[in-house]
């Protein structure tokens, strides 16, 4: 199973559908960060979302 944190969440019943998501989604990916956008259906929203990177060591805060 692959781990993502959410970065955003959109509405699904936006008059736009899920291209605010996309848009966002695209921004975030222009600054280098890999994103995508799913749909959950339990909230009707779109989320973005982005892997997390579970090889990287932890960093004691």
């Amino acid at each position: 199973m692959r781990r993502t944190k959410v970065l955003d969440s959109f509405p699904a019943g936006d008059p736009y559908g899920s291209r605010p998501a996309e848009e966002y989604a695209a921004r975030c990916r222009e600054r280098g960060q890999r994103a995508t956008v799913v749909m959950d259906l339990d909230s009707d929203a779109f989320l973005v979302v982005a892997p997390v990177d579970t090889d990287a060591p932890h960093r004691a805060a």
